[in-house]
């Protein structure tokens, strides 16, 4: 499954790229907008949508009103860090589970793909925290670094897996072969929300021929 990964800076800008998008992830921290303006985001019909928003420029309170807000009005899944304060961490989730939204727990290392011992323990970490999903997102940097990532998808655990930057590009076509719950795309060329990232109509002629 392929979710278009948006990150634009006003919800009108917002609500027009997702003219043309069922599933899509929705980078708040990216968004200059209201808890109002973000629950209408997350109201939109015939959508199923992926609230998001990264420890950036919003402090954690900021970031748990918009989160908050995108729960109840329908966020279909909420992207929490792993690392994040664990008092933000525990409500957002405990919230989520009580709205029916699923929860995916993240994990991010944007210089390296840790050794396979570590990964093993990081995939623990997210599920003891709460995840219904568990996503990991590395800086690949050869080969060897795909393979291991890759790896974690021979098991029973619901998981998204990534391989950021150019040498991992080709998890993100490989990863939803292997079991992997999503892959993500950006809406078009030079919208990229991560390093490596294919634009979703390239993506979807190697995976579907469309």
């Amino acid at each position: 499954m392929i979710c278009v990964s948006i990150a634009e800076p006003t919800i009108e800008r917002c609500i027009k790229a997702l003219k043309r998008v069922k599933f899509a992830e929705i980078r708040i921290d990216k968004m200059n907008a209201s808890v109002e303006k973000i629950a209408h985001i997350f109201s939109l019909p015939n959508k199923q949508f992926i609230a998001t928003c990264r420890p950036n420029e919003k402090n954690d309170n900021e970031r748990k009103k918009l989160m908050l807000a995108a729960i109840d009005a329908g966020a279909a899944y909420v992207d929490i860090e792993v690392d994040a304060n664990e008092e933000y961490k525990k409500e957002l989730i405990k919230h989520a589970k009580k709205k029916n939204c699923k929860v995916i727990v993240s994990y991010h290392n944007y210089e390296k793909t840790p050794k396979a011992a570590e990964l093993d323990q990081i995939v623990k970490w997210c599920f003891e925290s709460g995840a219904n999903i568990a996503k990991i997102a590395c800086k690949s940097n050869s080969n060897a670094d795909n393979v291991r990532l890759l790896a974690l998808l021979n098991s029973d655990k619901k998981l998204i897996v990534i391989g950021m930057g150019k040498k991992g590009k080709i998890t993100r076509i490989v990863a939803p072969l292997l079991g992997s719950q999503f892959t993500f795309a950006s809406v078009s060329k030079r919208k990229e929300t991560a390093e490596g990232q294919i634009n979703v109509k390239a993506l979807e002629k190697l995976l579907l021929g469309n």
